[in-house]
């Protein structure tokens, strides 16, 4: 009896204090979660009973959840479930559907590009051609948001296109069958008659190592001999893909990136492997300000390791870390839950103090004046940035993102070419140009891009009906930006015809004849393979 009354005793006490906990802890302490969690709830409760109009309530509460997490930083972030499909596709690099890039002009679907490996591509859909009916449907008019619901769908599912192609007599019916689709993130891998390798990458997602491995494998059976590794306009994504291509250029036991969080007095630290395959590979990184996040981590370590040049312009500045969150309607969030920092100790991430929409405007971006910034001009005492020493004792800037060792700017358009790619004319162009003369085209030049690259030139004549067709779409330069921007367009055209005739690697190749930041890092081998402590090859 006296163990059972003890144990009685016990059970009311937990329970009591349990009880006394939940009544009590709202009048302690002001901002408790409950009591907080209790406010929302009655206001979202009275709204739904009072309010003048039929309210939806989930509604109500994602705007809530934005709002919430718009207080903390840029980058906490609330992510409705059918953006998240979209998101998961990016990520996982695949989806599932026919396998074609296009665009909309004037209301008709054109075939950009048939992605490689894809059905469309197997069954000999070309660019330029133009999808006029899906599965017996007129296609004429579809929104471009409208095109992927009708073109996408599960793996084996069947879909007919009529394609309209110049030179054909008629309508060209495919059956196809869908399949998962690639999403790659290298866009393009090649060598030049140099050794010199190209390789450019778009996003962080789950393929992008594999991709960037099986592309420098076969470059470096063509005779690669050094890389340009091309982050220009990368945004970032999954954190460990970009670890391990850093990993891949440095000797193992270094420190490539740590995070830190105030929630912990502990660092997370990332370091490299030995016996990787491009430890000794002369290396030259290209960034801007869209390069933000992982770019801005493997950029970072690869300067702080002195083990190549990076070259451009200073990064976006973004080293917040996040993880995301599932919820069970299929959305997400994305929660700020510590700090990147590279191998001296620099944080990435610029001051987001300001608010959101100057953050996104690049305020509190640091800008250094073009030329070589190699040590920073060894001028950093009156700076208010601060200053961090590489491996090998160069003085390296702090303050927010990557600041290039060499900085090379983009060349300032004139408002002719301006209004000309806002106005989407030169697509237009080329898609007219290609449409009269594809047949001709591939039967000069298929399978030659080399001659291609050597033969074909915006003449004259054409540069002249270029003019005349930018005219009538409402876009006029003055005589001396015209002149001033021949180059850079004629460029801008050509690149487009290789693309449409060969694929993404010539449409680069092209593309970099007009490229600064590009041509600038073709000269800088002798010095990024000098500070990496490398024999050039």
């Amino acid at each position: 009896m006296t163990r059972r009354k003890k144990m009685w005793f016990t059970v009311f006490g937990l329970a009591a204090g349990i009880l006394i906990g939940i009544y009590i802890q709202p009048l302690v302490s002001g901002d408790s979660l409950y009591e907080q969690m209790r406010k929302f709830s009655e206001v979202l409760n009275t709204v739904q009973k009072n309010y003048v109009d039929e309210v939806q309530t989930p509604k109500l509460v994602e705007a809530a959840i934005v709002g919430m997490l718009g207080e903390l930083d840029p980058h906490s972030v609330y992510i409705p479930a059918e953006q998240q499909k979209r998101v998961e596709e990016d990520f996982r690099g695949s989806f599932q559907g026919i396998g074609v890039e296009f665009d909309v002009v004037k209301d008709t679907i054109t075939i950009v590009s048939a992605i490689t490996g894809g059905p469309s591509e197997a069954l000999g859909i070309q660019a330029g051609d133009k999808i006029v009916k899906i599965d017996d449907k007129n296609a004429v008019g579809m929104s471009r948001e409208d095109v992927p619901k009708q073109l996408r769908g599960p793996k084996g599912t069947h879909v007919v296109v009529s394609i309209v192609r110049q030179g054909a007599k008629g309508p060209m019916q495919f059956d196809i069958t869908r399949d998962d689709i690639p999403l790659y993130t290298v866009d393009a891998a090649f060598v030049d008659e140099n050794g010199t390798g190209y390789l450019t990458i778009n996003r962080f997602a789950e393929p992008t190592y594999d991709e960037m491995m099986k592309n420098l494998d076969r470059m470096s059976g063509e005779g690669m001999k050094r890389l340009v590794l091309d982050l220009r306009g990368n945004p970032g994504g999954y954190m460990e893909k970009a670890i391990r291509i850093v990993d891949e250029f440095v000797p193992g036991g270094k420190r490539i990136v740590y995070t830190k969080s105030t929630r912990s007095t502990e660092e997370e630290v990332y370091t490299s492997e030995d016996g990787q395959r491009y430890e000794k590979l002369p290396l030259i990184v290209l960034v801007n300000a869209g390069s933000a996040s992982a770019s801005e981590i493997v950029s970072g370590a690869i300067q702080d390791l002195d083990r190549g040049l990076i070259v451009g312009e200073t990064t976006f500045g973004k080293g917040l870390v996040q993880r995301q969150f599932s919820l069970a309607d299929g959305s997400a969030f994305r929660l700020t839950i510590a700090r990147y920092y590279t191998p001296s100790g620099r944080l990435i991430q610029r001051s987001y103090d300001k608010g959101k929409e100057e953050y996104y405007k690049m305020a509190n971006r640091k800008e250094d004046a073009e030329g070589d910034n190699l040590d920073h001009q060894n001028d950093v005492a009156d700076s208010t940035r601060p200053v961090f020493k590489t491996a090998g004792g160069r003085k390296v800037l702090g303050g927010g993102g990557i600041t290039p060792d060499y900085v090379v700017k983009y060349d300032t358009l004139t408002p002719f070419s301006v209004d000309l790619i806002r106005k989407n004319v030169l697509f237009d162009y080329m898609e007219q140009y290609f449409e009269e003369h594809a047949q001709s085209l591939r039967t000069q030049f298929s399978g030659k891009f080399p001659e291609f690259n050597r033969q074909f030139q915006i003449n004259d004549a054409m540069w002249n009906e270029f003019l005349a067709f930018a005219k009538k779409k409402g876009v006029e330069g003055k005589p001396e930006q015209i002149a001033a921007d021949r180059k850079h367009i004629a460029i801008r055209l050509k690149s487009r015809l290789a693309r449409s005739l060969f694929g993404n690697n010539e449409f680069y190749q092209v593309a970099l004849q007009d490229d600064k930041q590009f041509e600038k890092a073709l000269t800088l081998f002798p010095e990024a393979s000098k500070i990496a402590r490398l024999t050039m090859r």
